[in-house]
């Protein structure tokens, strides 16, 4: 398979291309039309909405199945601090099991790709980046959140302007030490926010940085969630990989 450079196909139309085999990886589809097409065997994961298959918009049933497979996924949407406050304890018991489970296979492991995704110790690194967004940057209203150690997809061309160190290399313990602190920021700020204070608009501070928008604290809550859970059922799912190969 060849590897191909980052390339701008927007508003392209391609006609008889076959990608029988490709990988498409941190694509934007937005608008995207696929008419007269074969999607044998293929496997589709990412921030669904609004897709159609066949003329059936698939998201809400896609979102109701994994609802009855993780009926735990309900309390993301909480909405009132009493409920966040019970998905955040739900979301720290699970990485606590996920954390153990990663810890039984041996340390290099972790540093593992599997299919091309991120090790276990990055995707620890890109919730720490998360934080840093949706909480210090856009809550709290901190205009350097970022820990050099996080990590971003590819869209974020320019990290080093940011502060963190793209060639950077800490340990599985020492990302730890700072993802337990971010996770602790997080419980803070959850534990102490009233309904009133849901409802405010978050301005992102001047200084360079993502997000750019502004949304409310309920909002930028809900970002940090659904990233915690997301990339905790992506790391399971690698680590039951992991586990299967010959030590």
């Amino acid at each position: 398979m060849t590897d191909g450079a980052r390339k701008d196909f927007a508003g392209t139309r391609l006609e008889d291309a076959d990608f029988s085999g490709a990988r498409l990886h941190s694509s934007n589809f937005e608008n995207l039309k696929i008419t007269d097409s074969w999607l044998y065997n293929a496997d589709i994961s990412g921030e669904i909405d609004g897709l159609r298959i066949n003329g059936v918009e698939v998201a809400p049933l896609v979102e109701a199945e994994l609802d009855r497979l993780f009926p735990q996924r309900l309390k993301l949407r909480a909405n009132d601090p009493a409920g966040l406050r019970v998905a955040w304890t739900m979301l720290e018991g699970v990485w606590q099991t996920t954390v153990a489970r990663a810890r039984a296979l041996p340390g290099p492991v972790l540093d593992t790709r599997v299919d091309e995704e991120w090790s276990f110790t990055e995707t620890l690194r890109h919730l720490i980046f998360a934080t840093d967004c949706w909480l210090r940057r856009m809550v709290l209203q901190i205009e350097r959140p970022y820990h050099p150690w996080g990590m971003a997809g590819s869209w974020l061309t320019d990290p080093a302007a940011l502060g963190i160190d793209p060639a950077a290399t800490p340990s599985l313990e020492a990302v730890l030490q700072v993802r337990r602190e971010r996770m602790h920021s997080v419980k803070q700020k959850i534990d102490a926010v009233t309904a009133e204070e849901l409802e405010r608009v978050c301005v992102p501070p001047d200084a360079p940085g993502h997000p750019n928008e502004p949304r409310s604290v309920l909002h930028c809550l809900h970002v940090i969630l659904n990233e915690e859970w997301q990339h905790s059922t992506y790391a399971n799912r690698d680590l039951a990989v992991l586990e299967a190969r010959p030590i």
